[in-house]
């Protein structure tokens, strides 16, 4: 899926912390239109900080990070939404309270009122549980939630951070599938940050590695080197 024309996301240079301490320095990546990348790395490796730096709840403080042609850096979050950047943040953060169908609604663009039916045939077990509340499903079901919220901004990128975190791993083949599916029908670009290996090798058309804030491994998934990897990965 890899395109060799203008990148959906491409990242330059950027450098995000906390106070005085630096996370990520120098950092730059892109991602073809149409393209699944998954950036690996274990837990304090950087991965949550870099996709919350891309989504603008953290500022860079050196570098730049573009949608297509459109400059994001130094935007807020809600302008990048509606840019056609969307985020899945890590432990789902579903508003419990709400229905099914009251969540997905929180995500749609301005003047929208009615969930797509496009976003129910990707998620029929929301359909059916429309009227229930978000509280009340399951890790996986929780974790289809929040998807088809961002989905229903009518993103050109996604970004997922670690979505197979407390989910069953037959759930997590689905998860595969299903993304798969969504870029092919949507022609989407996903940014998905991960632990698992496995998770990252069926879904994925490229494997970034990141250690201590750097991307350290790149490999398309058909000549990747599951060992190197995971060697990498127990650092």
């Amino acid at each position: 899926m890899m395109d060799s024309g203008q990148a959906a996301l491409h990242v330059s240079g950027i450098k995000v912390g906390y106070g005085q301490s630096v996370v990520i320095d120098d950092l730059s990546l892109r991602a073809s239109p149409g393209e699944i990348v998954a950036v690996m790395g274990l837990n304090g490796m950087g991965k949550t900080t870099l996709m919350k730096s891309l989504i603008g709840v953290l500022p860079v403080r050196a570098g730049r990070i573009a949608l297509g042609t459109t400059n994001l850096t130094g935007k807020e979050p809600y302008e990048r939404v509606g840019s056609g950047l969307a985020y899945v943040p890590q432990g789902r953060m579903v508003f419990t309270k709400l229905t099914v169908e009251e969540n997905i609604k929180t995500g749609l663009r301005p003047g929208q009122r009615h969930v797509p039916e496009e976003i129910y045939q990707f998620f029929p077990v929301l359909k059916e549980m429309r009227r229930r509340r978000g509280g009340n499903l399951s890790g996986g079901q929780q974790q289809q939630l929040v998807i088809a919220r961002a989905l229903a901004s009518e993103p050109r990128v996604l970004l997922l951070d670690e979505p197979t975190e407390g989910i069953q791993p037959s759930i997590i083949k689905e998860l595969a599938q299903l993304l798969k599916r969504i870029r092919d029908q949507r022609g989407l670009t996903i940014l998905v940050s991960e632990q698992v290996l496995s998770f990252a090798l069926s879904v994925a058309d490229r494997v970034l590695v990141m250690v201590r804030g750097r991307l350290v491994h790149e490999s398309p998934r058909e000549t990747l080197d599951e060992q190197a990897v995971a060697k990498l990965l127990s650092i």
